[in-house]
C-alpha cells in the first residue's frame, strides 16, 4: 500500500468576469497550495475492482470524487487493474480549499503511475476537468494564475507565506452562491503581469457573507488583525483566511482567536507535493 498527499488550496483572489451560454461562469483567479493536505493510500487489486473503504458521510460511492476519478482513468485507459482507496480526510468539506478536487487529482497521478498507464500530463488535465473545474490546478502541480471556468493555468511565483484559516461551521453550495441574483459577474479582467494578487478580492465573499453570518463573522475578526497582507474568503467559502510573511506572525494570531472559532495555520507552498516525483 503507498500514500500520497492530497493539499489544500487557496483561491488568493476570485473575480467572475462574465457568464458563458452554457451557464458556466468566468473567473479569474490565484490558486495556493498550502502544506495541510489529507492521505490516500492505493492497494493494487488484481480483480479490476474498484472499492473504497471507509466513505465519507452524506456521499454516496458513486458521487465520491476519487472513485469517479479511478474509474474515469480505467475507462480511458482500458487497464485491467483495479484498487482499493484509503482516503484520511483533514480537509474540511464545503469550505472552498478544494478537498475533493485534490483527492481526484491525486487519484489520478497516482494511479496513472501504479497502474502505469502512462498518461500524459495533458491528458490527465483533460480527465481532471471531466470531474471538476477545481480538479485541473491539482493536476498542473504548480501554483497558478487560472481563466475561463479554472482551466486555463499559468504557473506562477509567489512569495513565501504563512496563512491563517478559520473553518466556520458552515458547508457553502458552491451551485447556490453562483446562482445568486446578487452575484456580480462584471469585474474588468485583469492581465498578467503586471497584476498584484493582493490588489484583488473575492467577488462571492459579500454573498456568502449575506446568506451565512458565521462567515461573515470569522472574515470580520482576521480583517482586525495585523501584519496581514490579505483577509479573505477562499473560493465559495467557507474556510477564510489571512496571510502572514512569517510562521511566527501566523502562530500568535492563531493563539488569538476566539474559543468558539476553529482554524489551523499552515505554510504556503511552491508546488503540489506530487510535482516532483511525477516530472
Amino acid at each position: 500500500m503507498l500514500t500520497f498527499p492530497a493539499p489544500a488550496k487557496l483561491n488568493l483572489f476570485l473575480h467572475v468576469t462574465g457568464r458563458r451560454q452554457d451557464g458556466y461562469h468566468l473567473l479569474q483567479t490565484v490558486f495556493r497550495f498550502l502544506d495541510f493536505s489529507d492521505q490516500l493510500s492505493f492497494e493494487l487489486r488484481a480483480d479490476g475492482l474498484i472499492k473504497l473503504h471507509h466513505p465519507l458521510a452524506g456521499v454516496p460511492e458513486e458521487k465520491d470524487l476519487c472513485v469517479r476519478a479511478a474509474r474515469l482513468l480505467k475507462q480511458k485507459t482500458g487497464t485491467t487493474q483495479g484498487v482499493d482507496i484509503h482516503l484520511q480526510k483533514q480537509i474540511p468539506m464545503g469550505g472552498g480549499l478544494g478537498g475533493g478536487s485534490s483527492d481526484a487529482a491525486t487519484t489520478l497521478l497516482a494511479l496513472n503511475q501504479l497502474w502505469e498507464t502512462h498518461l500524459s500530463k495533458e491528458q490527465l488535465l483533460e480527465l481532471g476537468l471531466q470531474l471538476g473545474a477545481d480538479v485541473p490546478v491539482f493536476v498542473f502541480g504548480q501554483n497558478a494564475f487560472a481563466e475561463g471556468i479554472g482551466e486555463k493555468l499559468v504557473a506562477i511565483e509567489l512569495p513565501p507565506a504563512w496563512y491563517l484559516v478559520l473553518i466556520p461551521p458552515v458547508q457553502v453550495s458552491t451551485a447556490e452562491i453562483f446562482a445568486s441574483k446578487e452575484l456580480t459577474r462584471n469585474t474588468i479582467p485583469i492581465k498578467i503581469p503586471p497584476f498584484s494578487v493582493w490588489q484583488g478580492h473575492n467577488d462571492l465573499e459579500p454573498v456568502v457573507c449575506q446568506s451565512y453570518p458565521e462567515v461573515a463573522r470569522c472574515l470580520e475578526w482576521l480583517k482586525r488583525l495585523e501584519n496581514t497582507t490579505i483577509a479573505a474568503m477562499s473560493g465559495s467559502g467557507a474556510c477564510v483566511f489571512a496571510e502572514f510573511a512569517t510562521e511566527l506572525a501566523a502562530r500568535t494570531a492563531f493563539e488569538q482567536i476566539p474559543d468558539d472559532m476553529k482554524g489551523f495555520v499552515a505554510k504556503g507552498l511552491d508546488s503540489h507535493p506530487m510535482r516532483k516525483p511525477m516530472e
